[in-house]
């Protein structure tokens, strides 16, 4: 969204972030992206370019307007969300997901409905859970903690998500998706 709404990116589908030509373990982070097959991508190479093209000081503008977490984008404008010292919990994460999906954070309107509109949807029978994945440590190859964040639509309804879990097997990785459901069923969210 900081992307979009400071013009580093003025389209999603139309600016294209050429590969490096360094081969990653991910094997979808060795293209060419735009901003929305990044997203889905979850591609960390795309989103360290983006930063940097970003930069620090309107990086920090927009994490404090936002009211994002800890704030603190130490440890580097490529590393502050990964290795660095960003941090949120699940409670604020929730947080700003629901100013997004309600469209009041302060940004633009163009900028909050293209970030909901390049978010993955699933269709789960009548309803559509919009929602992002994140994997701490798949830039390394040694994956820890995973989490899906993001929102169930049924009928006029909407349930705010975040879950958090251990990553540490291959398995746990698709697993996310599949726990989230489960746990939106299991409230009628779904």
């Amino acid at each position: 969204m900081i992307a979009l709404e400071t013009g580093v990116v003025s389209d999603p589908d139309k600016d294209v972030f050429k590969w490096d030509g360094v081969v990653r373990s991910i094997a979808a982070w060795n293209k060419d992206h735009t901003m929305r097959s990044a997203i889905a991508a979850s591609a960390v190479p795309v989103y360290q370019e983006i930063a940097r093209r970003i930069g620090q000081e309107r990086m920090q503008k927009y994490v404090d307007l936002f009211e994002y977490g800890n704030r603190d984008i130490g440890g580097g404008i490529d590393q502050f969300w990964l290795t660095g010292d960003l941090r949120i919990d699940p409670v604020q994460q929730v947080d700003f997901v629901d100013r997004l999906r309600r469209g009041v954070l302060p940004v633009s309107k163009r900028s909050q409905d293209l970030a909901r509109d390049i978010l993955p949807v699933t269709k789960v029978g009548d309803s559509l859970i919009r929602a992002k994945s994140g994997l701490l440590g798949a830039e390394t190859g040694n994956p820890s903690l995973g989490w899906m964040v993001g929102w169930a639509e049924k009928g006029s309804e909407r349930c705010v998500f975040a879950l958090n879990m251990d990553c540490v097997e291959p398995a746990h990785i698709p697993a996310r998706m599949t726990v989230t459901q489960q746990c939106l069923v299991d409230i009628g969210a779904i």
